[in-house]
This record gives C-alpha cells, sequence and structure tokens, in this order.
C-alpha cells in the first residue's frame, strides 16, 4: 500500500519561488544523454520491486537501507537475491552484478515510532559480488552535506519511469532537520535509494540519499538521509566483515501515521 508522509514544519517557511526555479525531470534517453551517469543503476529486488542504487567504488552501492525489507512479506529480502543494474536504459544495462553482501546503518530502525533517527539513518551499502571497471562507469565521490537554500540534484528511475532514469539537474535544499535533508526534488516510488548530487566546480558529488517521496504546503518534496558519518560507519562495519543478516522486523517498510518527531513534523496518511 502506498503511504505518503504530509509535513508540517512548524518553522519552515518555503516560498512558492524555490519550486519554480527547479529544473523539470530530463529522461536521459541515449548513450550521450547518461554518458555521466552511467553508476546510477536500478536495484531489481527478487521481483518484488526495486529501488534506485549509484556506485561509490567499483564495488560498493550506495542506497537506502528500507529497499532491503520485502513490504509484503515483512522480512529482509535476501542479498543474493537483488541485482544491481548500472546505467539500466530500455531493456539494457552497461554492467550487471549480484550483491555478495549488503550493510544497513547500525543505528537504523526498521520497526518502532517514526522519527528524524529513522529517515536520517535510512541508508545501505551494497558489496558487489564482483567489482565494475568499466571505463565508462565511474563510481561517484561524496561531498559534505549541503546548507539551506543550496542547488542540488538527483538521478532516479521510479514507477512511472523504470525503464529509463531522469535527471532534475537542479533543485533546491529547503530545510535540513535533525540530519534530514528537505528538498524540492522531484521523487516517486522507486526513487528510493537515488543519489542527491552536489555540483561544485562542476563535479558531481553525492550529498544525500533519497529516502522517502512527502508533501509540505501542497508541495511534493523529498527527504534525504544524512550522509558522512553513517556512510563511515557502514564502511566500518564492511571491513569488519559485517553483514546483512540481521533479524526481520514486524513494521512495514514505509513511514506510518501520527507519530511527531523531534523536529517538529507529523507523519500522517493524505
Amino acid at each position: 500500500m502506498r503511504r505518503w508522509m504530509i509535513l508540517s514544519f512548524m518553522a519552515l517557511v518555503v516560498t512558492s519561488s524555490a519550486f519554480a526555479q527547479d529544473a523539470q525531470l530530463r529522461r536521459l534517453e541515449t548513450t550521450n544523454t547518461g554518458r555521466e551517469w552511467e553508476a546510477v543503476g536500478r536495484l531489481d529486488m527478487d521481483g518484488v520491486g526495486f529501488c534506485t542504487g549509484a556506485l561509490i567504488a567499483p564495488n560498493l552501492v550506495l542506497t537506502a537501507a528500507h529497499c532491503l525489507f520485502d513490504k509484503r512479506s515483512k522480512q529482509p529480502i535476501d542479498h543474493d537475491k537483488i541485482e544491481f543494474l548500472a546505467g539500466w536504459r530500455n531493456g539494457r544495462a552497461s554492467a550487471y552484478r549480484n550483491v555478495r553482501r549488503a550493510v544497513v546503518h547500525p543505528a537504523y530502525v526498521y520497526d518502532g515510532e517514526v522519527s528524524s533517527a529513522r529517515v536520517r539513518n535510512d541508508l545501505a551499502l551494497l558489496e558487489l559480488s564482483q567489482p565494475i571497471r568499466n571505463t565508462t562507469i565511474r563510481p561517484f565521490g561524496t561531498a559534505v552535506r549541503p546548507a539551506t537554500g543550496d542547488r542540488v540534484g538527483v538521478v532516479s528511475y521510479a514507477k512511472s519511469r523504470s525503464e529509463v532514469p531522469s535527471l532534475q539537474e537542479v533543485c533546491t535544499v529547503l530545510s535540513r532537520q535533525e540530519g534530514v535533508l528537505i528538498t524540492s526534488c522531484s521523487v516517486d516510488f522507486g526513487s528510493s535509494g537515488a543519489p542527491i548530487f552536489s555540483f561544485d566546480g562542476g563535479e558531481a558529488n553525492i550529498v544525500s540519499v533519497v529516502s522517502a517521496k512527502a508533501e509540505l504546503d501542497g508541495k511534493n518534496v523529498s527527504l534525504g538521509t544524512s550522509l558522512a558519518e553513517p556512510l563511515e560507519e557502514l564502511r566500518s562495519v564492511l571491513l569488519a566483515g559485517g553483514g546483512f543478516q540481521q533479524d526481520a522486523s514486524p513494521s512495514v517498510n514505509r513511514v506510518r501515521v501520527g507519530v511527531r518527531n523531534d523536529t517538529g513534523a507529523k507523519f500522517v496518511k493524505p
């Protein structure tokens, strides 16, 4: 079942001009238009759905933690049934890889109350079965979290555009609340795990990962995870030989209703 979050931030003022300046989604239909974004790919989840992920090393894909749970069975998806399709476009990928290990952020809470911490730690690293060493697929670097008002962009797949990725090169950071990045970037179901980029110095670096779709003052917004410290923790777990084998949670992998968190936001059904 689809679940939306309607946010009411008491201290956040969003003007229509912040949205009016956003670029439209542009489909990366051809090899030329998608060349710079081949390291973004579709993550197919055992036939039950898909998310978006991005290479940050030849053998590491960054995505959202909740993507690793089956919303129907409430069970973690076996990591060996997840496939990364780098640069997936119109039925073909630039590289296909299975997943050797999956690591969810240690502080990510899959059940219990909805809070900023849940979104903030909605991060996972997938170690691929084999590195992708292809000169046309270059892993992205990461950068510090952007400030309110900064311009960012996003590349994602979604339910209505599952066969071709789309680029929104200009959207805006509306606020940062308790480690959660609130942006005007356009996302939809399937965009979970999509990389949010900064373009300082003309270089695309990942600054956040899409965790959820939301609505604020009648406008669609996206919520992104914190990146720097959570990502370092994930790397440490991998280096220590850890992997995603935790017990399943009884909760679904979507934000639920009626819980007020420490940012002043309220998560409710539409």
